[in-house]
């Protein structure tokens, strides 16, 4: 019974909460209302604006709002126009006759040219001669009109025109009733002008000697210099101060205060409200010491409720305004939930068109029919055959009736018979010839038809056969990019995971070492795939990233770590980025030695090696067929497709199909070339041959020699065509060998070519890749008494095991799990 009371006093607590949360929304959403919907705030700054004075005589402000509402809200005009006429008379008759004028002359216009295209740039003609003519007249009629009143005249008309433009990015801000993901620095100094434009028309009005422009200014100051810091507090205190000092010149000094205060409280905004404050109190004092004796306590009560004011002010009224300037936490949160959705709305598109070209692979895909099918197609196929025949040959014949009315099965078994040889390309035996001459009267006329309608009958089996290659390889293709697809999708998803343990020890580690971390993010942990970055400061950097910092991850992750990227600071003390990723298992270092036909300089034979983002490590030979410049471009053309296809993702198999079709059909010219790929995983030393026409590969092992060899023709020669694999496992210190036919076929006076090989790279006692290319290359040659018969090209790799250049570092903690 007692556990039960907190329980009901906490509900109790929960319920009375969320009253006065529904009551606050209600509040709130009664409030935008009346505001917003109704217009009330428009009236009301249309109010003040029609007492704002600027020069003792100036009133740009009225016009340049009525024309902004009559551009934004056209249907709130006539009202706006009401109140800023009662703004003026309260200030003064004069201003009052002046702001009547000028706005009938500005409806006058803009009524008068209403369907006048480019409203926008028309307007603005319109506020300059409604400030001036009124004005004008006015000055007309009290005999003013003096050099200084010109003068006038024309700063009023200029500042009018240039509120338009200003009020234009500020004054749809203010009815903006959904939440504005950004806002440019020039709508936040538009919004800054127009605060502070409102506040010239509360001049006159004091509490105890305290100015209300000089308290809500002040108000202002504090609340975007918490918000925004330094920066946009200085800003806001040097344009509402030089604004309010035009309305006032007695106030001049207002703008060093408002500026410094912003400033000062901005630096100290992380003392919160209490620094803040500080900061204003400090920026009174010191320009009210300059100042005049008498003016110091008015000021200090400015400032005093001004703060009052700033503690009054709900928290929820900062975070929401906090997402409006750049630079606050609220704007960089705003900022990246947006990107995670694009993100996520990014990554849903790929995905989805990775499922559609999943879908079009499968229909594609040809269906593997069982041995019974296959009997029941044959059987259809061969009915087929032998109607066509017969229609042709029986039907016309008199012994029709006994032959397949009367013994159906007989002639049906001798036709089927002498078809089958036909289709296996061999003649009928003479029993089988014999039997059916006895059997039908017109037997030379059926073998006849029938040899004729056999062609027809292969060619129809050629091209569905063709046809169901030509879909399982679309399908391949199409699995393919799907495939590439989902794991781009994967990589968009790739987000910051918290890993709090190992952070904890990286900083800790890094805090023993004495360098300063500004952030750190961990991207993965898993093994193989290691991906951190990190922002640290360092007054002078001498390669810390890959000497202290990398071996010390290497012993928290318990794998080799290395630096992947540096971004380092030219300034000391400067931030220095770094990514560090997990190092390869094995390493490959390679040596090429090739020579062209006759010791031409342009050979048929190219190479490549190509460094994939995956922990692969391909290299490639391929051999046009012949010499000379066609069989360059041939197999250079080959090489540049091969490493395009392959660094998008898609696997071996599927880019040597797509090499091959384009090939074969991008013209009407024979282009052949062999294609002999290597691709090594450096995680775990595996390879996968892909030989499409190329001679046989090596690997040295010690004194064993390892030979790996395929069969497939040249690419180009046919559309489809089945590749094979090799699959074997490398070792360390293993040499792999791979080689042109001019190589292996240049020999002179060998017999076995494969022993010879094998001996000449067995008896090497170098290891070293470059050597052992030069030395094979030179041995082939040597053959032929120093003659070049063909291209020649030799690559050789040697698999070396990944030795950090520095070891692991303890960090004095247990290892990640």
């Amino acid at each position: 019974m007692m556990d039960s009371i907190p329980r009901l006093e906490s509900k109790a607590f929960g319920a009375e909460q969320g009253v006065m949360s529904k009551w606050r929304r209600k509040v709130y959403s009664t409030t935008q209302s009346i505001l917003l919907e109704k217009g009330w705030l428009f009236f009301m700054v249309g109010f003040l604006l029609g007492r704002a004075v600027i020069l003792s005589e100036v009133s740009p402000f009225s016009v340049a709002f009525l024309a902004t509402i009559w551009l934004v809200h056209k249907e709130k005009a006539a009202k706006v126009m009401l109140a800023v006429f009662a703004g003026a008379l309260s200030y003064s008759i004069d201003q009052g006759i002046f702001i009547l004028l000028a706005m009938f002359v500005f409806i006058f216009l803009a009524g008068l040219f209403k369907n006048v295209k480019n409203q926008q740039r028309v307007i603005l003609l319109f506020v300059f001669l409604a400030t001036i003519a009124p004005r004008l007249m006015l000055y007309s009629i009290t005999d003013r009109l003096t050099s200084y009143e010109w003068m006038l005249l024309v700063v009023e008309g200029v500042l009018g025109l240039v509120l338009v433009l200003i009020f234009m990015q500020s004054i749809p801000l203010l009815s903006q009733k959904k939440y504005k993901p950004t806002l440019k620095n020039e709508e936040i100094v538009c919004m800054i002008i127009l605060l502070a434009s409102i506040l010239t028309g509360t001049i006159g009005w004091e509490i105890y000697d305290a100015s209300m422009e000089q308290v809500f200014s002040r108000y202002f100051v504090l609340m975007l210099a918490f918000v925004g810091g330094a920066a946009v507090g200085s800003t806001v205190g040097v344009v509402a101060g030089l604004i309010l000092s035009l309305a006032n010149v007695a106030n001049l000094y207002q703008m060093s205060l408002l500026a410094f205060s912003g400033l000062l409280g901005g630096l100290l905004k992380e003392g919160n409200k209490i620094g803040v404050s500080i900061g204003l109190f400090v920026g009174t004092f010191l320009v009210g010491i300059y100042g005049d004796s008498a003016n110091l306590l008015p000021s200090i009560l400015e400032s005093s409720i001004a703060i009052l004011l700033f503690f009054l002010t709900p928290a929820s009224w900062f975070k929401k305004l906090s997402r409006y300037i750049p630079g606050t936490d609220e704007y960089t949160n705003e900022q990246e939930q947006y990107l995670q959705k694009v993100r996520n709305v990014t990554a849903k598109r790929v995905e989805q068109f990775s499922d559609v070209f999943e879908a079009l692979s499968k229909s594609f895909q040809t269906v593997e029919y069982s041995p019974a099918e296959q009997d029941a197609d044959y059987k259809r196929e061969t009915d087929y055959f032998l109607s066509q025949v017969t229609e042709k040959t029986c039907q016309g014949c008199f012994m029709k009736n006994r032959c397949w009315q009367q013994q159906f099965d007989k002639s049906y078994s001798l036709m089927e018979g002498l078809k089958n040889d036909l289709v296996e390309e061999r003649e009928p035996s003479p029993r089988d010839m014999r039997a059916f001459e006895n059997h039908c009267v017109k037997s030379k006329k059926v073998m006849d038809v029938m040899k004729e309608e056999l062609t027809l009958f292969e060619a129809n089996r050629r091209l569905q056969k063709q046809v169901s290659e030509s879909k399982r390889f679309v399908a391949e293709q199409l699995q393919g990019v799907s495939e590439v697809m989902d794991d781009f999708a994967k990589e968009i998803l790739k987000e910051r995971h918290h890993h709090e343990q190992q952070e904890m020890q990286i900083v800790q580690g890094l805090e023993q070492m004495g360098i300063d971390i500004e952030k750190l993010d961990i991207f993965s942990l898993d093994k193989g795939n290691i991906d951190i970055e990190m922002m640290v400061n360092l007054y002078e950097y001498r390669g810390e990233g890959a000497k202290l910092i990398a071996p010390m991850l290497s012993d928290i992750m318990n794998e080799v770590v290395v630096v992947k990227q540096e971004d380092i600071s030219p300034f000391p003390n400067g931030s220095c980025f770094i990514v560090f990723g997990s190092a390869k298992e094995y390493v490959v270092e390679t040596g090429v030695s090739h020579a062209a036909k006759g010791g031409g300089v342009i050979s048929g034979d190219s190479h490549t090696t190509i460094e994939l983002g995956t922990g692969k490590y391909a290299m490639a030979i391929s051999d046009g067929m012949g010499n000379g410049e066609r069989a360059h471009e041939e197999s250079v053309e080959t090489l540049r497709l091969l490493q395009q296809i392959l660094q998008t993702g898609i696997p071996e198999k599927v880019a040597i199909k797509s090499i091959n079709s384009i090939l074969s059909l991008r013209s009407t010219d024979e282009m052949f070339a062999t294609l002999d790929l290597a691709v090594i995983n450096l995680h775990n030393a595996a390879v996968r041959f892909l030989k499409i026409g190329s001679t046989p590969s090596f690997i040295k092992r010690g004194d064993e020699m390892i030979k790996v060899e395929g069969s497939n023709l040249p690419m180009g020669i046919i559309q489809e065509f089945d590749v094979d694999i090799v699959k074997e496992q490398l070792m360390a210190d293993d040499l792999l060998i791979m080689m042109s036919d001019g190589i292996f076929e240049g020999p002179k006076h060998v017999e076995n070519v494969d022993v010879w090989l094998k001996r000449k790279i067995r008896e090497m006692k170098t290891v070293d890749p470059q050597e052992v290319a030069d030395l094979l290359l030179e041995e082939v040659v040597r053959t032929r008494s120093g003659e070049i018969a063909d291209d020649m090209t030799v690559m050789v790799a040697k698999i070396n095991k990944n030795t950090p250049q520095w070891a692991a570092i303890p960090a004095g903690h247990k290892h990640a799990q």
